[in-house]
């Protein structure tokens, strides 16, 4: 695949993106506490956003240590940007945005798309759960579905976005399981999809080959299964 963009998987939803521009963005950055997250990404000193699909622990994970130790933005559904302003987020730091809604920032735009799940931090509701797709100018369409089961308007995502990459959450439990998530990848037709959201705790059982093997009979999207820390593409 032919692209500027950097990408790295961390280790259950958690991802480092460098954009053409050089611009570091982390998405979901569970990784100081991530049992799968190798011990060279776990206390990042260097970030200029940080994009969070929900609420939960496992995905809001390290956002206020990382953003207060670099100053970088926080972009997040509104209850939840909100919840982290309670919790010491500096309000020139935090972006809110909901549903159906884009931002832009530097070289790419970010949109919120739903996601069927639920979402809480600290004790509180947060709002809805949603999916990120990222926009690099020029460039791939990144989609990362957030923590979701499957839903008919993945397949209006797939025409409107037309994603080259999608993260696809297969772990079973908390989401959907490998089968579930290889129908996402029929409705939404992307050329690569990265399984994720699995192997990090007991529970979430969805095997990574069981998913791709699930694909490769429903569509011609190709499935890359990667290690955490290895570089996707880039």
């Amino acid at each position: 695949m032919n692209t500027n963009v950097k990408a790295w998987w961390l280790g259950h939803s958690a991802f480092k993106l460098i954009s053409p521009s050089g611009k570091v963005i982390f998405i979901d950055p569970f990784l100081s506490q991530n049992p799968k997250t190798p011990d060279e990404f776990k206390n990042p000193d260097k970030a200029d956003y940080i994009l969070l699909t929900h609420g939960h622990e496992d995905h809001v994970g390290d956002t206020l240590d990382i953003a207060g130790q670099t100053g970088c933005t926080v972009v997040a559904q509104v209850e939840l940007s909100y919840l982290l302003k309670k919790h010491g987020l500096k309000e020139d730091q935090r972006v809110e945005f909901n549903k159906g809604g884009s931002v832009s920032f530097d070289d790419f735009t970010v949109t919120l798309v739903s996601a069927n799940h639920s979402s809480s931090f600290g004790g509180e509701y947060a709002g809805e759960a949603g999916g990120l797709v990222l926009t690099f100018d020029d460039d791939i369409v990144f989609y990362h579905l957030g923590d979701t089961n499957i839903f008919g308007d993945l397949e209006l995502y797939g025409e409107l976005y037309e994603p080259d990459v999608i993260a696809v959450p297969m772990g079973d439990y908390y989401t959907m399981g490998p089968k579930e998530a290889a129908l996402c990848c029929e409705l939404i037709n992307a050329e690569i999809a990265l399984p994720i959201h699995y192997g990090t705790f007991p529970v979430l059982t969805g095997k990574p080959e069981e998913f791709k093997d699930f694909t490769e009979d429903f569509c011609e999207t190709e499935v890359v299964i990667a290690k955490p820390g290895e570089e996707i593409f880039g």
